[in-house]
């Protein structure tokens, strides 16, 4: 059994954060959370071989929707005008010159960046599956094993949403160049190699995806959602991130990319729609009429200029809300989770839309259950040992009351990182990689 008191713990249906809080775990799983005192300093000798946590201890956070070779693009794509479509070009030439090798290295010190931020599983919306020029490897599944590699390296639990990716456009366009490589013909064969990829290590979970309504051709649309179904897992989409895409859906099948998605099954309880950035208010009643979740990336949002989404009104309609770090111009789960209140004062010019309570689940515990982990994201007996204890004392932290940490913190906060029950991350540093050095020379190799 390993034990652990936290200054502060934020616990379950709380407000707030609860000061000492003694937790226990045995075998990766929490066995007790118990508060020692009303305030006073916890009874002597009960604490003897804890370890102490000073600071603010959450529980993991899940980032629930990555993309993780586009890491290789952080202040790159910055300077000068465009918007999401002209970001693609870079972004397309950093994926024409992946293999195996150099996406296991770049995802590794992707993950590792996300164990430093408090991340402790990951959504991985995966859509680079074959050669350079759509030949299939001799593995099939060979870069969506090196992405299983990479988070077991990095310490952190990884959900691979195996992505459909079939065309280039709502009209059926053919997928050219770098593109090729996401493709794998049609719905049955994308199933057909998905159904093979049976990995066993405890540390991952499988999920399907459609990229968008744009990457998948409608009559193929159920195939996918009914893989997920019968399978019991979780399938994400892109939804209606570009008024562009919209528009093009509805000139295509006279309706918006959600209702097109609901027409052939693809909404529900296990299903979560990313970004929905321009609902309707008909999309946004679907949505939570079919309890289908929203995963917000604000920080990829801002940097592509893609727009505010609604996203208060798309939690009161039932959508649970969780969060991604999508592109990874930022790591950062606080800086999202404050992003989801910030954009939405800016979207209405009036403040208080969501208590810090709400951003906590979404960082937490809703983005696990997303990714299929509904065993983890809460600081309860029975669900996994993942804990993450933010500093009070930074420059940033310092004077702020532990409930405020989602509007003051950043990932440069977290200092300790425990995994199911396992300590990856110790005073700020990760334990196995060499996470700065990995990253610049990984990047190096599909850049330079």
């Amino acid at each position: 059994m390993t034990r652990w008191l936290a200054e502060y713990a934020w616990l379950p249906e709380d407000a707030e954060p609860t000061p000492d809080v003694l937790i226990e775990a045995t075998d990766g799983r929490l066995t007790a959370v118990t508060p020692l005192t009303g305030g006073g300093p916890p009874a002597a000798g009960v604490t003897v071989d804890a370890v102490r946590l000073p600071g603010l201890t959450l529980p993991g956070l899940a980032n629930a929707h990555s993309h993780a070779f586009h890491r290789a693009l952080r202040g790159r794509t910055h300077a000068g005008r465009g918007d999401f479509w002209s970001w693609r070009d870079p972004m397309y030439a950093v994926a024409a010159r992946l293999d195996p090798d150099s996406y296991l290295a770049l995802a590794r010190a992707a993950y590792a960046e996300m164990a430093l931020a408090g991340i402790t599983c990951v959504g991985e919306f995966h859509y680079l599956h074959h050669g350079p020029d759509g030949t299939r490897y001799d593995d099939p599944n060979v870069m969506s094993e090196a992405l299983v590699e990479a988070a077991a390296h990095a310490g952190i639990r990884l959900t691979l949403l195996d992505a459909a990716y079939l065309t280039a456009g709502v009209d059926g366009a053919e997928l050219v160049g770098p593109q090729r490589r996401f493709d794998d013909g049609d719905a049955l064969r994308w199933a057909e190699r998905v159904d093979a990829f049976r990995p066993t290590d405890g540390h991952v979970r499988r999920g399907a995806a459609i990229h968008s309504v744009r990457a998948v051709p409608a009559g193929q649309l159920a195939t996918v959602a009914g893989w997920a179904d019968r399978h019991g897992l979780p399938l994400h989409a892109h939804v209606s991130e570009q008024p562009a895409e919209n528009d093009a859906c509805r000139a295509v099948h006279g309706c918006t990319p959600t209702r097109l998605l609901a027409d052939h099954g693809a909404l529900g309880r296990h299903t979560t729609a990313v970004h929905a950035t321009h609902p309707t208010a008909a999309d946004v009643t679907l949505l939570g009429d079919s309890g289908t979740g929203v995963c917000l990336c604000p920080t990829t949002e801002r940097d592509l200029a893609d727009g505010i989404g609604p996203a208060r009104r798309i939690a009161e309609a039932g959508s649970p809300l969780s969060l991604g770090s999508d592109s990874h111009a930022v790591v950062d789960l606080f800086e999202e989770a404050r992003a989801v209140e910030l954009d939405e004062r800016l979207r209405t010019r009036r403040r208080g839309h969501f208590t810090a309570a709400e951003l906590l689940a979404a960082a937490t515990v809703t983005g696990h259950v997303a990714l299929g982990w509904g065993d983890a994201g809460r600081l309860a007996v029975g669900d996994r040992a993942d804990l993450v204890t933010v500093r009070l004392d930074s420059a940033r932290t310092a004077g702020v009351p532990p409930v405020g940490v989602f509007f003051a913190a950043t990932a440069a906060d977290v200092t300790q990182v425990v995994v199911d029950g396992r300590t990856v991350v110790a005073d700020g540093r990760h334990l196995t990689v060499d996470v700065p050095t990995e990253l610049r020379d990984s990047i190096a190799v599909v850049t330079s």
